[in-house]
């Protein structure tokens, strides 16, 4: 299955039903924690990690490996910002928004804030998931380190071209060596909930659903 077909595929399964699958194909938590919410509005997004890793600094720095990726990634491409869980400025505002749109990049995904979301909203309607909300630039605080590498977000391991998913529910990591599996059983999670759902409807009881089916 190529990377298009998988997106494909990935935008018609419930996100909750590719958390559960990465949990059983690869035997890890997929999952982001809760703080990570869509900030500019709750359209699905699917498409490969390209990461970048973040660490404190005094210097005055533009976050260059950032701004060389939003140019050079593929179109598709989720942009995922790692601090390693230093800071919580924004890694994230209007203009990097109005170079990922003219790259036709999916989403970002930050270990940290955004700002200028009236902006981003207005003009751009750009996904974007973050911890936080903030005015505050990275400048003098965060500079970037390095980009396609191995990073932490909120405590799971991305690595360049992991399938990132997410929506209202929230964002999951699915590994790409893991990225057919893990489809193929959250679309069989999707068919068996809906067999299951119509079957406690038609029956009218919650336990005979979850006696004949095991799913809750």
């Amino acid at each position: 299955m190529n990377l298009d077909e998988l997106i494909s595929g990935f935008r018609k399964v419930a996100t909750a039903s590719v958390a559960d699958a990465v949990d059983q194909v690869s035997g890890r938590t997929g999952f982001l924690p809760q703080e990570f919410k869509p900030r500019i509005n709750e359209r699905k997004i699917v498409g490969p990690a390209v990461t970048i890793l973040e660490g404190p600094t005094s210097e005055f720095l533009p976050p260059e490996h950032a701004l060389d990726a939003i140019d050079e990634a593929d179109a598709g491409s989720v942009m995922v910002i790692s601090t390693n869980g230093t800071g919580d400025v924004a890694l994230w505002g209007g203009l990097m928004t109005a170079g990922a749109v003219a790259n036709n990049l999916e989403a970002a995904v930050l270990d940290g804030a955004v700002r200028d979301l009236v902006e981003i909203k207005r003009d751009f309607g750009f996904p974007v998931y973050s911890k936080s909300v903030s005015p505050g630039t990275t400048l003098g605080r965060i500079k970037t380190m390095a980009s396609n590498v191995e990073v932490s977000v909120g405590g799971i391991i991305v690595n360049p071209g992991d399938i990132v998913v997410g929506d209202i529910d929230g964002i999951v990591i699915v590994p790409k060596d893991d990225a057919e599996k893990v489809l193929e059983l959250a679309q069989e999670i999707d068919e068996r909930e809906a067999e299951q759902a119509k079957l406690i409807l038609e029956s009218g009881s919650l336990r005979e659903g979850l006696a004949k089916y095991g799913r809750i």
